[in-house]
């Protein structure tokens, strides 16, 4: 099959993340939206008094498993889940705990979830603003509780932030998102977030079992790692 040419309208566009398309889009943003598409899905839930995290972690032979993670510590009330490039994540989460530990220096306080979500919105958004960077090539759910109650949101490449009760992103996440959008109940206890969560996360994955769900509750005095039956 001959392979159909770039399209010309795009090639002087998407060479550099300053320049807007004729159409106003950037498309370095829109190349990186497409990696995070690419991930393996990850969910996040609102929870009555905790925020609930579940992500698909493919299995590798001989590779050791927590030398790759899809959801993260960041502080002792504040977690991140992600899809997408797993490098980019990385280096947000670092920069996540950096900032949470110069709050708590500096105010005598942990930092809320807001404030540290738009932070690492900043810096997304930053990356498309600048000659020789690339934008990150990952979508982050950021959850926890601080003294407002138990807040999730959502970072994209763009630096967009926007708050959910519940939200799926990845390969899997508008199989998932219907799910939550049918099943979702304000204040969940946990056993419901976990069935649902799980639920979700099976209607976007197929033939995923349990070993390949990493799932975390994130409450105000600490992260606790969720075990699932086999």
């Amino acid at each position: 099959m001959q392979q159909m040419p770039p399209n010309p309208n795009y090639m002087a566009y998407d060479r550099a993340i300053v320049v807007f398309s004729p159409e106003g889009r950037l498309l370095q943003v829109e190349y990186a939206r497409q990696m995070v598409k690419n991930g393996s899905t990850a969910v996040g839930i609102s929870l009555a008094n905790a925020v609930l995290f579940g992500a698909v972690k493919i299995k590798m032979p001989l590779a050791v498993a927590d030398s790759y993670k899809k959801v993260y510590e960041v502080d002792k009330h504040l977690g991140f889940a992600c899809a997408g490039s797993l490098a980019d994540a990385r280096e947000l989460v670092d920069i996540a705990r950096v900032k949470a530990q110069i709050n708590r220096i500096t105010y005598g306080e942990s930092i809320s979830v807001p404030s540290l979500t738009k932070h690492i919105c900043d810096r997304k958004h930053m990356v498309t603003q600048y000659a020789g960077v690339r934008p990150y090539g990952v979508g982050l759910l950021v959850g926890g509780v601080d003294k407002s109650g138990p807040r999730l949101f959502e970072t994209e490449p763009s630096g967009t932030m926007i708050e959910w009760k519940a939200q799926a992103i990845g390969r899997g996440s508008e199989k998932a998102k219907k799910v939550l959008n049918d099943s979702y109940k304000e204040s969940m206890g946990m056993e419901d977030g976990i069935k649902l969560l799980l639920k979700a996360i099976r209607a976007g994955e197929k033939k995923i079992t349990t070993e390949n769900i990493d799932m975390v509750a994130v409450k105000k005095d600490g992260i606790e790692r969720v075990s699932l039956k086999k």
